[in-house]
């Protein structure tokens, strides 16, 4: 199996063949680290950051397939949610990609407000949710008109309906191979929704190529895919509005000068994308995400200088004034100046 320097090198080559030499350069931003958070020892890859209702957490999923939440108070990490009762051997300073197919890895985190229930996106075990008090997480379900899910990864809640929005990256490779997917084109992910009324499972778009990050616009208008191997946002429309328009129809939200990873909404509507790589003509530094309107312009890249302080942004989240940055390969959560 490539180690990780191969797999960024793959990700850096077709990152430069597929980004545009004539796009525009949008402006750049170096913000200032804050606060950086190593995850609980032995863990890399705090995938995705969400705060509870509260304002809790951060939580997030890592390596050894448990999903933790910080204790600003106590300065540590404590154990919240694990995908799967069959812990033994999970835990240790080791390659966790040896063991994650049994002990799970949480990717995709997303609260229920209301009910104060955590959804989540296991890479193997599909889609689970845990009661507000954590434990053994229920899955929900492994498949879809008849075909498992091979590499759930990003997950939503629509916090009006309850309804669950979920990818399924590639049927074809597991998660530790996903240089491949986008190596390959692979066309395989799929795009779904869960209904928790009827506990029904729909597939609302299928032949995507490595569909990961997942958002709901301000007004519930449409669902964004972030399409990592096509360097692009889709957006799939929720609501008709017209016969033009008709609920299912799905078009280009965005075009990014990189690959994206998960997005989540800002707060003023627009949306932060945390970029794998970036690649922009004069551009000095690794790209931690870029910045979009509600429109889907690209108005701000954030930028990390020589790649000193991070590595693989996997999701950037705004809360309370700061970015809370996770990543798929670093020992650490990052907050920065918003």
């Amino acid at each position: 199996m490539a180690n990780c320097n191969t797999f960024t090198a793959i990700i850096l080559f077709l990152t430069l063949a597929t980004v545009g030499k004539t796009q525009p350069v949008p402006p750049q931003r170096q913000p200032i680290l804050l606060q950086r958070i190593p995850t609980p020892t032995g863990t890399v890859g705090p995938e995705t950051i969400k705060f509870d209702r509260s304002g809790a957490g951060p939580y997030t999923g890592v390596s050894d397939g448990r999903i933790v939440r910080w204790n600003s108070t106590q300065n540590r990490w404590i154990n919240f949610a694990v995908t799967t009762p069959n812990r033994t051997g999970c835990e240790g300073p080791f390659d966790h990609t040896l063991t994650e197919s049994r002990c799970g890895r949480p990717l995709g985190l997303s609260f229920n407000q209301k009910t104060r229930e955590l959804y989540m996106a296991d890479a193997y075990f599909g889609l689970l949710k845990v009661g507000p008090n954590g434990g053994v997480a229920r899955q929900l379900a492994s498949a879809a008109q008849g075909k498992r899910f091979g590499f759930t990864n990003a997950v939503v809640v629509d916090q009006n309906t309850g309804i669950v929005y979920f990818t399924d990256s590639s049927a074809r490779f597991p998660r530790p191979l996903f240089p491949l997917i986008i190596a390959t084109r692979d066309d395989t992910g799929r795009l779904l929704k869960f209904d928790p009324k009827t506990n029904a499972v729909t597939v609302l778009a299928n032949k995507l190529m490595f569909p990961n990050g997942v958002a709901l616009t301000r007004n519930g208008e449409f669902l964004l895919v972030a399409e990592t191997t096509n360097n692009r946002i889709l957006k799939y429309r929720l609501k008709s509005s017209g016969p033009g328009n008709p609920v299912g129809r799905i078009g280009v939200f965005a075009k990014l000068p990189g690959q994206p990873d998960n997005i989540n909404r800002n707060k003023d509507g627009g949306f932060w994308v945390a970029l794998i790589s970036s690649v922009v003509p004069n551009y000095t530094g690794l790209g931690l995400a870029a910045r979009l309107d509600r429109n889907g312009k690209v108005v701000e890249i954030l930028r990390d200088q020589f790649g000193t302080r991070f590595k693989a942004a996997s999701d950037v989240l705004e809360n309370r004034g700061s970015l809370w940055v996770g990543s798929s390969t670093e020992p650490a959560v990052v907050r920065l100046a918003a």
